[in-house]
């Protein structure tokens, strides 16, 4: 096998929680995610000169270091000496810096198609330990599916699968810092954490409607002051249709969960008309 194609695919949060911070500095988290359809493409070709380099459908993107595709093919190449090197194309379609995992994701692909490509045979363990190396929700991104995660977001227990439904992704044009939101929900006092029990729960019995209704993310609190349209996109989507909707991961992205996809591509005009944003994307709760 000398290359191969995967689809590195979108997360969404049903929960999040932060429930303290740890001795290492970073947040203790309680959080249930989920995967949707929308997929960035990952091409990952064996070349003979011992490097990596890497290619992006968008102009601006870092191809260097800065890139977690790119800092994981060299973390395998390097670990497990492989003396050749990697060509890697990523063709994004999930929106960067939004709160949907994109860069977890391609990073998760490329560690998982490393593995394969070359015959490592890296246990499950060890490749989320290295994933873990390379950001907290990169553990999560080769498991994918319906999750809870804890501790930094490795922590991670496989649940029943959330039922179908259509979900709307909007994210706003402007950008949020993920430190500086959760820097500002330090000095929050929060009172009404996510009810994780009750969604699992739901999940298990298959009700979208009753998920739909307990939908949580603490750190809304911390990133609406910072850019209101999230708050106002979560209103719009429910008076679209949506039987819920809910920031994902630090922001900016809001998304709708439908039961209709006519319900669906109605709201998507109506965010489209109302705020001219360019980022509304139709897909779907992914669970295979």
């Amino acid at each position: 096998m000398n290359y191969i194609n995967l689809k590195a695919r979108a997360k969404i949060n049903l929960t999040l929680d932060v429930t303290g911070i740890r001795d290492d500095g970073y947040h203790e988290l309680k959080m249930i995610m989920q995967t949707v359809e929308l997929y960035d493409s990952v091409y990952i070709k064996k070349i003979d000169k011992p490097y990596v380099k890497l290619k992006s459908n968008l102009e601006w993107l870092p191809t260097d270091s800065r890139n977690l595709a790119y800092k994981a093919a060299e973390i395998i190449r390097e670990r497990y000496k492989i003396n050749k090197g990697v060509f890697i194309e990523l063709r994004k379609s999930i929106p960067v810096a939004a709160g949907l995992a994109g860069g977890s994701s391609n990073c998760a692909a490329v560690l998982y198609g490393m593995n394969i490509l070359f015959g490592l045979k890296i246990s499950r363990k060890k490749l989320a330990e290295i994933a873990l190396e390379l950001g907290s929700d990169v553990p999560y991104c080769l498991m994918r599916g319906t999750a809870l995660a804890e501790g930094r977001g490795e922590i991670l227990t496989k649940i029943a699968p959330c039922p179908k439904a259509w979900i709307v992704l909007a994210k706003p044009p402007v950008g949020l810092s993920t430190p500086a939101v959760y820097k500002a929900i330090d000095s929050l006092n929060i009172e009404y954490h996510p009810d994780t029990d009750g969604i699992i729960k739901a999940i298990k019995n298959n009700d979208i409607y009753e998920i739909s209704s307990k939908l949580s993310n603490v750190l809304e609190e911390a990133s609406i002051p910072m850019c209101p349209m999230i708050g106002q996109i979560k209103e719009k989507l429910l008076l679209s249709g949506a039987i819920g909707s809910l920031m994902s991961g630090s922001g900016p992205t809001v998304y709708g969960i439908f039961d209709d996809i006519k319900k669906a591509e109605n709201a998507i005009n109506v965010i489209k008309d109302e705020f001219k944003i360019r980022d509304v994307i139709l897909t779907k709760i992914f669970n295979a």
